[in-house]
């Protein structure tokens, strides 16, 4: 049975008008999406499938363009679809949060960071610059790949902080791997970060560390700071 003959309160999109986008499942908003089934499948019966194949609608949505495109039902244009979709929600969240916007909650924190890092297929090292008021003066992506002592140079981030006139700070990186706890080493180059970072009065508010499925840690909302 297709979509169509479906009860007009069970069709997704009918569903999604009347009752909001959070009233459906995730299989039935990826439906919307791809709009069109396959031989003997609807659309929502080809987006349970898919995010069974993927695990679930993140790692969907991660997918690297060889790995989507391979998968049944999708292909180049509805890769780039995806992605147009995941950078236009990013800019929608990210318009609401310019200069000026206030930085008062780890909940707040690890949802900007994860917009702009949390898709990331390997680790991003980035930084959000705040005024005494902890209003958002700047953010920078500035290291990339493994975040240990090695790759993370304090010398550059006390650069950044002090070109940008900041007096607060908060720094995140994420983990491909999906797990949020912080390793030994993230323990580390927070240490020596904030210890940097004192020597010309910044203040080290936080250190988020951004997983999968949503997952994030604050180190300074478990005492870790």
């Amino acid at each position: 049975m297709s979509i169509k003959d479906w009860h007009q309160h069970d069709r997704p999109r009918e569903k999604l008008i009347q009752f909001g986008a959070a009233s459906l499942t995730d299989a039935e908003l990826l439906a919307i999406f791809l709009r069109v089934g396959v031989k003997g499948k609807s659309a929502v019966e080809l987006a349970q499938d898919l995010i069974d194949h993927f695990g679930d609608l993140h790692r969907l949505l991660s997918a690297n363009q060889e790995e989507f495109c391979l998968a049944k039902g999708l292909g180049l244009a509805k890769y780039a679809q995806t992605k147009a979709v995941l950078e236009m929600a990013r800019r929608h969240f990210e318009s609401g949060l310019k200069k000026g916007e206030l930085f008062n909650s780890p909940e707040l924190s690890a949802y900007y960071f994860s917009q702009h890092i949390g898709h990331s297929e390997r680790e991003q090292f980035a930084c959000l610059l705040l005024d005494q008021q902890h209003q958002m003066i700047h953010f920078e992506i500035l290291f990339y790949g493994t975040v240990n002592q090695a790759s993370v140079h304090p010398r550059e981030i006390i650069k950044l902080a002090l070109k940008h006139n900041a007096v607060a700070m908060i720094i995140s990186h994420n983990h491909p791997s999906g797990q949020a706890k912080p390793s030994p080493s993230d323990h580390s180059i927070t240490d020596l970060i904030k210890q940097a970072l004192t020597l010309v009065e910044v203040r080290l508010l936080d250190h988020i560390i951004i997983g999968d499925h949503g997952r994030w840690h604050s180190m300074a909302q478990a005492g870790e700071i």
